[in-house]
């Protein structure tokens, strides 16, 4: 492919957004639309000043954009849910500098979906070797020790991995609802004990006189998100330096005043006698997923956790037949609530070429450790389950 211009652009505003949204017309995926990641930006959630400088990579043909690569360069490992703690300590034993690093994804949402954006039409194996080849330069240009894609998309993977990627897996959770009805049909994939479990569970809120509520669409204003926000920021303060709150109120507000909002859930915990807030979860969704991203609550209720981050947010996707759901990060309680582990891939480039031998030499070891220990896993779940094939779209 003849004269293509290179640039690096420093905030996703120098990428116009028109573009971006033709880019990814076939990828439905909200944390990849360009008001999501603007946000981030704008609500000061990512910054420079945190350790996250956009860095988006854009391809040009004359004055035409035909590709870009999501990037950021970060100077700590924060907000990414996969943990390179071991990389870390190889470099430093090495002697060598790890940060900053090049990384993409997301920004602290790990979520599956991660890839280039190519114009429709253009060879995109291409493409993405001439993008590859100058993060490359890049990197060893700035004293930058390695290039990670987070959360990869499935389809993409095959493309980046053929520019000799480095594959690491690594485990995350997720529910595939199948033509169940309503949320008893749900229940008759447990076995009897768990069954009786999880109905105790959604009927104990009930005896503290608590009721939870969908909020979606039109009926999303300003104050339920400056609401989620503080709900968010109070469970985050409970884990004291172990908290992630990286969200600004700013980005919250934000997701109720532009198209966003179209893909936002709330989950409102309330008394029942007085219509007070208790508490309240928010989910992401598009036709095809859901997924659990923040919760909180100012008063300590038992199983209200587990009913507004799972049991109602299932029964409203069974509703409204959503075939996937991601419930977030951590929490080994997922797999006793109808959700199996699943591996997710990232793919990495390291610059060192000693450190690059070493650590390639361990991923395979590694990797089938991984698959071992989510077979482990899905063995002791108390329900029965077909694999499923995760869709971005």
């Amino acid at each position: 492919m003849k004269n293509i211009t290179i640039k690096w652009n420093s905030s996703i505003q120098e990428i116009p957004k028109i573009i971006w949204n033709n880019f990814q017309a076939r990828n439905s995926n909200p944390f990849y639309k360009w008001d999501w990641l603007n946000s981030l930006e704008t609500s000061g959630s990512v910054s420079p000043k945190y350790g996250w400088q956009p860095l988006f990579l854009s391809a040009w043909s004359g004055k035409d954009l035909i590709a870009c690569a999501p990037l950021y360069l970060k100077s700590h490992s924060y907000g990414e849910f996969i943990f390179d703690n071991a990389f870390v300590q190889l470099a430093e034993n090495m002697g060598i500098k790890y940060y900053p690093k090049l990384i993409g994804m997301s920004p602290l949402s790990p979520i599956e979906g991660y890839r280039f954006l190519y114009l429709e039409g253009v060879n995109e194996e291409e493409v993405t070797q001439i993008l590859i080849t100058e993060i490359d330069r890049f990197a060893k240009e700035n004293g930058i020790l390695s290039c990670n894609f987070l959360y990869v998309d499935n389809q993409w993977m095959r493309i980046a991995e053929s520019q000799n990627c480095a594959k690491w897996i690594n485990q995350q959770s997720v529910l595939k609802l199948k033509e169940e009805k309503s949320f008893s049909d749900f229940l008759k994939r447990f076995n009897s004990n768990q069954r009786r479990n999880i109905k105790r569970e959604r009927a104990s809120i009930k005896q503290y006189g608590v009721k939870v509520e969908a909020l979606s669409g039109s009926q999303i204003n300003v104050m339920n998100l400056k609401k989620m926000h503080y709900y968010y920021q109070l469970h985050c303060s409970r884990w004291g330096i172990w908290g992630s709150k990286y969200l600004t109120e700013s980005f919250f507000i934000e997701l109720a005043l532009t198209e966003l909002k179209d893909h936002i859930l709330l989950f409102e915990a309330k008394e029942e006698e007085t219509d007070k807030s208790l508490g309240m979860s928010l989910c992401v969704r598009n036709k095809n997923m859901l997924w659990g991203r923040y919760w909180g609550s100012d008063k300590n209720i038992d199983c209200l956790h587990f009913e507004a981050c799972y049991y109602a947010p299932i029964e409203w996707a069974i509703k409204n037949k959503i075939e996937y759901f991601d419930p977030g990060a951590g929490g080994s309680h997922k797999k006793r609530r109808g959700f199996i582990a699943k591996p997710n891939t990232s793919l990495h480039r390291w610059y060192d070429i000693q450190m690059d031998s070493l650590i390639r030499e361990w991923l395979p070891k590694a990797n089938k450790l991984m698959l071992d220990q989510i077979n482990a896993t899905n063995n002791e779940v108390p329900f029965k389950f077909e694999e499923p094939k995760l869709s971005n779209t």
